[in-house]
């Protein structure tokens, strides 16, 4: 029986950040998908106007009400570093790689993915590392979320921003 090609989600929420697009559109990336058994790629761009041309099977859209389905369904999920996205797809148990806009100013994004990063929920890269983040990633090695208490994470963020 052929193995299941797996599936991946990206997600950039409401914004515009074509530069996860473009680092998803390079052979380094592509490699690294089918390297890991990525078949198919799921992509809600937001604003963003980039196509991918990629080897891989792809779908593309906008928006949606929800991503909850889309999340579900993948085995990976590669997501901006927005609170919301981050935190479905952890309290989803998914295994995540959050790609850091360093292009946003005062990014507090950032923070939130290395704190969480910190504490092995999650791997974390800017755009420019993707492939390598893809290659590399071992959702093996990840802690499960706990939803809770935020306290431990808003503390961090808080000592962060002081």
């Amino acid at each position: 029986m052929p193995k299941k090609r797996k599936s991946v989600f990206v997600t950039v929420g409401t914004t515009q950040f074509d530069s996860l697009i473009e680092a998803l559109d390079t052979p380094e990336c592509a490699d690294a998908l089918r390297g890991n058994g990525y078949g198919s790629v799921v992509i809600q761009r937001g604003k963003g106007t980039r196509e991918l041309p990629t080897p891989l099977e792809v779908r593309v859209f906008d928006f949606a009400p929800s991503l909850a389905d889309e999340m579900l369904a993948a085995d990976l999920v590669v997501s901006h570093a927005g609170s919301g996205s981050v935190f479905e797809a952890l309290g989803m148990r998914k295994p995540l790689l959050v790609v850091v806009n360093d292009a946003l100013m005062d990014n507090h994004q950032a923070e939130l993915a290395e704190e969480l990063g910190k504490r092995g929920h999650l791997r974390w890269c800017e755009s420019g590392g993707l492939a390598n983040a893809i290659a590399t990633f071992d959702p093996r090695g990840l802690t499960p979320y706990e939803p809770g208490d935020p306290s431990g994470i808003a503390r961090a963020l808080d000592d962060a921003l002081a």
